[in-house]
């Protein structure tokens, strides 16, 4: 995929919440892509031709098969517009020549050898679709596992839950033996309803 205002070519690494973790091609760093970055896919670049827009993937393929799936024979640092019209022409013999400037046809011979240099040698939109699939199903293993995780939790406050439940009726049975124990030494009302209140309050938190 390609990123407006950034050079190069990119994977689709992850997706979050307006948000995209893409790989650069070339020196594999990973860099965010927010909304306001316009990010596009290969398979959805079309370039102006006489009649309908041409894929960039076909394009792509044509120029493998004219290099023999070698690197452009052009010299990009060095090739003049009109060498590169002239190029571009036995790629794409229909394409706009008012519409499509030099540095549109040098950008696109740029991606054809970046993708080379990474071995990516199928141009075709499927391969694009798989990518797309696999970081979906990246996505769904990690929402499983932290689906997992937070079942997990909840199972543990549980079990937390019902051990504190069991030691405060442990505690509350204690305090009643000890209140009923004292009521026999002490036998006051009054001393022994605050204890029997607190014990209350806690079996009802």
């Amino acid at each position: 995929m390609a990123v407006s205002g950034k050079p190069g070519l990119y994977r689709l690494i992850s997706k979050g919440n307006n948000l995209l973790i893409i790989e650069s091609l070339a020196d594999k760093k990973r860099i965010p892509a927010h909304t306001r970055d316009k990010v596009i896919s290969l398979a959805d670049v079309l370039v102006y031709t006489d009649g309908d827009e041409a894929s960039v993937s076909d394009i792509l393929t044509s120029i493998k098969v004219k290099e023999e799936g070698g690197k452009v024979s052009l010299d990009l640092t060095k090739a003049q517009p009109e060498e590169l019209r002239t190029y571009f022409a036995e790629i794409l013999p229909n394409f706009d020549r008012e519409r499509v400037y030099p540095t549109d046809i040098k950008k696109i011979l740029k991606w054809y050898e970046i993708l080379l240099a990474d071995g990516i040698t199928d141009f075709s939109k499927k391969e694009d679709k798989e990518e797309d699939k696999e970081v979906d199903a990246k996505e769904e293993e990690a929402t499983s596992e932290d689906a997992g995780k937070v079942a997990k939790a909840a199972g543990a406050s549980s079990k937390t839950a019902k051990a504190t439940t069991a030691k405060r009726k442990g505690s509350s049975i204690a305090s009643t033996k000890a209140t009923a124990t004292t009521t026999k030494s002490k036998p006051t009302a009054k001393t022994m309803t605050p204890k029997k209140s607190v014990v209350g309050a806690k079996r009802g938190s």
